[in-house]
C-alpha cells in the first residue's frame, strides 16, 4: 500500500484529487492536511492533520515530522501557494514530490513572466505589460487597445481579474484591491473573447505521457465576479483540438523543455479562433481533476505512479477521452457525466425551446 500525503487536501481540488486515488485500482494509505478543520470532513482520507499555513516558519517542520510519523512516500502539494513554498523546500522535504524546477515554478506563477516568454516565441499575439499607474495603463491601451484584460501577477481562480474599458475602471479596480490591503502587482494582456479551454497534462523529463483538452462552458456562480469566471466550472465539456494540443505542447516547452510533472495550461480564443495559452498552473491539478477518473483514465493516478516510479498504463499523448463528454456539476449538486445524446431535457411539442 502506497502512503501519500496530499496538502491542501481540504479544497475542492484537494478532494478530488483524493476521489480519483480511491477509485484507482492501487490501493493507498493518503494523510491529507488542511488549515481549516472542518474542510477536512470532506476527502476521503486515511488520518486528517491540522496545518500551520504554509507561509509559518515552522511549516516544512511540520511537515516532515508527519511524513516521519505516517511513513510517507511521496507529497503532493494541491494549492498553488504549497506548490511554491514546497518546490523551493524540496531538498529539506523528507519525502519525494514531483515538482517541475524550481525556475520552472517560478516562472508559471508569474503571469507577467510567463507571458512574455509566449510571447517572444510566438505563441502569444501581443506582449503583456506591468502596470503600477495611470501611465503605464495608457501604455497598455496605446499597445493593446480597449478593451484590455487586467489581472494580478499572482494567484489562482482570477484573482484580481477584470476586463478593462477605460483607464478610470483600470485605476479605481488597483485601487480598491489596494485599499483593502492586497498589495498586487497587474499586469495587462489583451482581451481574447473566445472559447476558454484547458489542457491537462501529465510530462516526464521533457516526454509527454498524456493529456486533454476540455472546453468550459460555464462557471459557478459568474455574477459574482466583473470578468464572469469564478476559478471552476459548472459546465466542462471534453474536446478533440489538435490546434489546442499543439499550442499548448509549445507552450509548455518554451517555459521547460524538461518538463516533469503536471502542467495544466488554460487557454483562450483569440478574435481569429486561434487558442493563445493564458497562464499554466504546474505542480498541481485543475479543480475538476475526476472528471478524467470518472470517464474512465485516472489521470491523478498516474501521476502518482510516474512520481513513485510503478508502472504505469499505455496511453495516447493527446485525447486519451473520447470527445463530447460533459461534466455537469455545482455545490451541493452530483457531478453527472453525460453526452449530449444522453440529456434527459426534451422539447415540449408546440414549444420553440430546444435541448
Amino acid at each position: 500500500m502506497r502512503r501519500i500525503l496530499v496538502t491542501g487536501a481540504g479544497g475542492p481540488a484537494g478532494v478530488n484529487f483524493v476521489r480519483s486515488l480511491r477509485a484507482a485500482e492501487t490501493p493507498y494509505y493518503i494523510v491529507g492536511t488542511d488549515i481549516d478543520p472542518f474542510h477536512l470532513e470532506w476527502p476521503e482520507l486515511d488520518a486528517a492533520y491540522l496545518a500551520p499555513r504554509c507561509d509559518d516558519p515552522g511549516y516544512v517542520d511540520f511537515l516532515n515530522r508527519l511524513i516521519e510519523h505516517e511513513r510517507i512516500e511521496f507529497v503532493h502539494p494541491q494549492p498553488d501557494a504549497e506548490v511554491a513554498v514546497l518546490s523551493e523546500a524540496r531538498d529539506r522535504l523528507a519525502a519525494p514530490v514531483f515538482l517541475p524546477a524550481r525556475e520552472t515554478v517560478r516562472t508559471l506563477q508569474d503571469k507577467y513572466r510567463s507571458a512574455e516568454i509566449w510571447a517572444r516565441h510566438g505563441i502569444q499575439a501581443t506582449r503583456s505589460f506591468l502596470v503600477r499607474d495611470r501611465a503605464d495603463l495608457e501604455a497598455a491601451a496605446a499597445e493593446l487597445g480597449l478593451p484590455f484584460w487586467l489581472r494580478a501577477t499572482h494567484g489562482a481562480g482570477g484573482a484580481g481579474s477584470t476586463p478593462v474599458e477605460t483607464i478610470e475602471v483600470a485605476e479605481h479596480w488597483m485601487a480598491y484591491w489596494r485599499l483593502r490591503g492586497r498589495d498586487w502587482q497587474f499586469v495587462a494582456h489583451e482581451l481574447l473573447d473566445g472559447r476558454n479551454l484547458a489542457f491537462t497534462s501529465l510530462w516526464r523529463d521533457g516526454e509527454l505521457v498524456c493529456s486533454q483538452v476540455r472546453e468550459r462552458l460555464e462557471y459557478i456562480y459568474p455574477h459574482l465576479a466583473p470578468s464572469g469566471v469564478t476559478g471552476t466550472p459548472v459546465l466542462a465539456v471534453t474536446r478533440n483540438r489538435p490546434d489546442v494540443d499543439e499550442v499548448a505542447t509549445r507552450a509548455v516547452k518554451a517555459i521547460d523543455r524538461n518538463a516533469s510533472g503536471v502542467f495544466c495550461v488554460d487557454l483562450k480564443e483569440d478574435a481569429e479562433g486561434v487558442p493563445r495559452p493564458t497562464e499554466i498552473n504546474c505542480g498541481r491539478f485543475f479543480t475538476t481533476s475526476y472528471f478524467f477518473t470518472a470517464a474512465g483514465v485516472n489521470i491523478p493516478d498516474v501521476y502518482v505512479r510516474l512520481a513513485l516510479g510503478d508502472p504505469i498504463p499505455d496511453l495516447p499523448p493527446y485525447n486519451v477521452l473520447e470527445e463530447g463528454l460533459y461534466w455537469v456539476r455545482h455545490i451541493d449538486c452530483p457531478a453527472v457525466l453525460v453526452t449530449e445524446a444522453e440529456l434527459r431535457a426534451r422539447t415540449l411539442p408546440g414549444s420553440s425551446s430546444s435541448t
